[in-house]
């Protein structure tokens, strides 16, 4: 896929603006924070740079690829974050894929869809429902530490950015933590007022296909 310098232009723009208001990462005294063992006099342009997602904006998404994919930008991979409260994610989605039911406990998350379309939701702590059908050009913010998703239920590929106020805004993926974390097969069970073998069979959907 390829995308317009206008396109990339708009996305700074739109994405960048309202990251203050989202900001929750404390606030350094520095302008930026270099990493252990490094002289700042060696600091240059290129530590504030990150190139990540190149490779995945020139893919060709009518090739083979996952269903769903995540390209992040967040302190880890860019380590010029740490402490600027601000990190990216690149979402491209492969018809009728999903990006699981998952929050983020650190940050909001601020969602713009530049590519095909996405349905999304969220439930908030009073467990409201709250879904809306997106276009290219839409935003849809996420509150913080909110249960959310999103679903390409079309036949084309989608493509969105995701801007988060935080530089590790953490991702917690409710199938994985509930069914791929050994919690006891019986408080599962209870929990979700079910079977044994049916919270053994969805741990066994979950489970990493075994190498060969």
């Amino acid at each position: 896929m390829v995308f317009s310098h206008y396109s990339i232009v708009f996305m700074a723009l739109a994405l960048s603006a309202p990251l203050a208001v989202l900001a929750g990462d404390p606030d350094i005294l520095t302008d930026f924070i270099v990493p252990a063992n490094t002289n700042p006099a060696n600091i240059t342009g290129v530590f504030f740079t990150y190139s990540g997602f190149r490779s995945a904006m020139n893919m060709n998404m009518s090739m083979p690829m996952p269903s769903f994919m995540a390209t992040k930008a967040t302190m880890m991979e860019f380590p010029a974050l740490n402490g600027q409260s601000v990190s990216y994610a690149m979402l491209m989605f492969q018809p009728d894929s999903v990006n699981p039911t998952h929050t983020h406990p650190r940050a909001s998350e601020l969602l713009l869809v530049v590519d095909g379309a996405l349905s999304v939701g969220f439930v908030d702590t009073t467990n409201k429902l709250y879904t809306q059908d997106l276009v290219a050009g839409d935003m849809f913010v996420f509150p913080k530490g909110t249960v959310h998703w999103q679903y390409n239920k079309g036949t084309k590929p989608a493509t969105a950015f995701s801007a988060f106020g935080s530089a590790a805004a953490g991702l917690v993926s409710v199938p994985a933590t509930v069914f791929t974390t050994n919690i006891d097969d019986t408080v599962l069970a209870k929990s979700f007022k079910t079977d044994v073998p049916t919270i053994q069979k969805l741990k066994a959907g979950l489970a990493p296909p075994k190498s060969a």
